[in-house]
């Protein structure tokens, strides 16, 4: 049998804030914990890509500052995340889990490269990539995007606030429709925005699927990877 890939989720940053605070040790721990229960049921090799929409948003920065340095900011948020979520993963017995970073913070996190990251997936590490992809202007939908691609990935996890893709907003429009599942091209032409265009264009281009689920269905993680998407959307290209 040949070998599976590795699968690469990404996780908003606001899973890891509750009500009264912009960071959560309890939620990092918890996410941790769910993390650890997939990888040990599933054997999956896994990449995590984490967003800072919890500490700061650079794209709802003041219209008066700079897009790029609010970038920068959106960017360190990130690093903030996966330093959490590395210290509880390590603490739940994933001792030997990997902070790689786009932005060079040596003193907190391993430069990201790609040969170091395929080893570390090769030898059963959990890696946590933070810092997007070190560039202004580009999400962290795109650096999941691209870093699928760059590891080998076989699929994108994208564990959402809603459990897949509509036609609009369910949060607004209570008619909104369901897609089990729905092309890249589609993704895009009708501007469905569960990820940037650029995210849908790399994987499009990558071929490389991204499954959209609820995060509050992040434990059903295993089914997925087994090939059962009932509980989300699959886009594809």
């Amino acid at each position: 049998m040949p070998e599976r890939k590795p699968v690469i989720l990404k996780l908003s940053g606001e899973l890891f804030e509750e009500e009264s605070e912009h960071i959560s040790f309890n939620r990092y721990d918890a996410v941790a914990g769910q993390i650890l229960n997939i990888v040990r049921e599933t054997k999956a090799k896994m990449a995590l890509v984490v967003g800072g929409g919890n500490v700061f948003r650079g794209r709802e920065a003041n219209s008066r500052v700079d897009h790029n340095e609010a970038d920068s900011m959106g960017m360190m948020a990130t690093i903030i995340n996966g330093i959490g979520l590395r210290e509880a993963l390590v603490r739940n017995g994933a001792e030997d889990t990997r902070l790689m970073s786009a932005v060079d913070i040596p003193g907190f996190a391993e430069p990201y490269i790609r040969l170091k990251g395929k080893n570390h997936l090769k030898n059963n590490r959990i890696i946590i990539l933070v810092g997007g992809l070190g560039k202004p202007s580009f999400s962290t939908d795109s650096a999941v995007a691209q870093y699928a691609d760059e590891l080998g990935c076989g699929i994108i996890f994208k564990a959402s606030t809603v459990d897949g893709v509509y036609d609009s907003d369910p949060h607004k429009n209570e008619k909104a429709s369901k897609y089990s599942d729905v092309t890249f091209r589609k993704a895009m032409i009708e501007d469905l925005g569960v990820m940037d265009k650029t995210a849908f264009a790399m994987c499009e281009r990558s071929g490389i699927p991204i499954f959209v689920f609820d995060i509050k269905n992040l434990a059903h993680l295993p089914k997925a990877i087994a090939g059962d998407y009932s509980f989300g959307t699959l886009i594809h290209k």
